[in-house]
């Protein structure tokens, strides 16, 4: 049995103890803000300001250390003991009740050279982002100033920062091509990549994409042209979703080069074209696949995963509406949550797995209205509440009432296609290369 310490010796040590944590205090409290971060958080109280309801800047006043202030964490200087820098700088709170700031971005946010995280919660911050604050920032881990009013291009000296991790500058105003280092090795610590619904944004996705380490990359509702390169290994959140890229998806797909994590995949509203490759239905960890409103044409091919080594995805939502697909609607979509096929020119019986997995409550959603289906096997079952179902506008009677009680209500009800319309094999191809309605 081990014995007690003497009590002298756990004197002693709580003496040292006591001591240490009294002498790290008074240097805490002897350390003062260096004058230039000093500098830039007074520029940054001058250049924005507390919307109507928000209340963020209430403890910036001169009175109180800048250290203290919200939003503001400070760490002893290792190159200058006796000073203090600051780095962390959120500006605003992200409550759910508060309307944010205002005002414009100081370029002395660049001298903030100790920060490592940067955030700018939504409000109406406009003008620019300071051209060199990259250069200024090299330990930047997080930069995001999302849902605000930013306006100009993305600087370039962000490109290829050692630590940078995430860059969220998505909602706001920006145009000007996206730095093409973004999306490539030169910036290879970068794994959070989000510029979604700027409009203005520019350019096109380089041919070496795949080179990069990112694993979440939302670049919808901008202006992005050009075809779609294979996207890296590591991707498992892909959006490209209301720009205007072109071509088929054989080369970002085909040949082995899709990424077997990729869980999320938007494509939607392009200019695609072409065959959906098998290769997109194979993804292994695919949750969701749209690919709506582009100018897919052809038949869907779905592999079969039947065999041990490959399991059925986890499908969530696979939407193809609104293209000029041809064919049948694939008896492997059954295992789908959520299966649009909409809008296309689809022929033939709707497959018995897939009316049955409707009615037996495993897929909630399907909509096939505008097609040319000739049938719907209605199995002996009554149609479940929860789902949603529509057949409406194709070349065959309704199966039953609710074959329509979930269809959109957007132009009105539409039961059957024209019969003039259904009279050969050959009307689907009639329509335009878009699809049908």
């Amino acid at each position: 049995m081990a014995l007690p310490p003497p009590p002298r010796l756990c004197f002693f040590f709580v003496v040292v103890v006591v001591v240490v944590v009294l002498l790290s205090s008074v240097a805490a409290l002897a350390a003062t803000l260096h004058e230039r971060d000093a500098a830039a958080l007074r520029d940054v109280r001058a250049g924005l300001l507390d919307l109507p309801g928000s209340r963020f800047f209430e403890s910036w006043d001169d009175a109180t250390n800048p250290c203290d202030y919200a939003g503001v964490v400070c760490e002893s200087d290792e190159d200058d003991p006796a000073a203090l820098r600051v780095s962390v700088l959120t500006l605003g709170t992200g409550l759910a009740d508060s309307p944010g700031l205002a005002g414009t971005l100081p370029s002395s946010l660049a001298s903030l050279t100790k920060l490592t995280d940067l955030v700018l919660y939504p409000g109406r911050v406009a003008g620019s982002i300071p051209a060199d604050i990259g250069s200024g920032l090299r330990r930047l881990r997080l930069l995001s100033m999302s849902g605000n009013q930013l306006t100009g291009q993305i600087p370039e000296s962000l490109v290829g920062l050692p630590d940078l991790h995430t860059l969220d500058l998505g909602n706001n105003r920006l145009d000007g091509s996206i730095p093409c280092g973004l999306l490539l090795p030169s910036s290879p610590s970068l794994k959070v990549l989000i510029l979604a619904n700027n409009g203005g944004l520019s350019g096109q996705i380089p041919d070496q994409f795949s080179g990069s380490q990112l694993f979440h990359v939302d670049l919808s509702r901008n202006s992005i042209t050009g075809t779609l390169p294979p996207l890296p290994q590591t991707v498992r959140y892909f959006s490209v979703a209301g720009n205007s890229m072109q071509g088929s998806l054989d080369d970002a797909f085909g040949n082995g080069s899709a990424p077997t994590d990729l869980a999320f995949l938007d494509l939607s509203m392009n200019n695609f074209s072409g065959s959906i490759p098998r290769e997109v239905f194979a993804l292994p960890s695919a949750s969701s696949l749209l690919l709506s409103r582009n100018n897919f044409t052809g038949p869907l091919t779905v592999p079969t995963f039947a065999s041990e080594r490959a399991a059925t995805p986890p499908w969530s939502v696979v939407d193809v509406s609104h293209n000029g697909i041809t064919g049948e609607v694939p008896e492997e979509l059954a295992a789908v949550e959520s299966l649009y096929v909409n809008n296309n020119r689809m022929s033939g019986e709707v497959p018995e797995a897939v009316a049955r997995s409707v009615f037996a409550g495993r897929m909630t959603t399907f909509y096939a209205q505008h097609n040319f289906l000739t049938g719907f096997p209605v199995p002996p079952l009554p149609l479940p509440d929860s789902a949603a179902l529509c057949l409406s506008y194709n070349c065959m009677e309704l199966p039953s009432a609710s074959a329509a009680d979930g269809c959109p209500t957007i132009g009105g009800p539409l039961e059957s296609r024209p019969a003039d319309q259904c009279r050969s094999s050959s009307s689907a191809d009639a329509g335009s290369s878009g699809g049908d309605g």
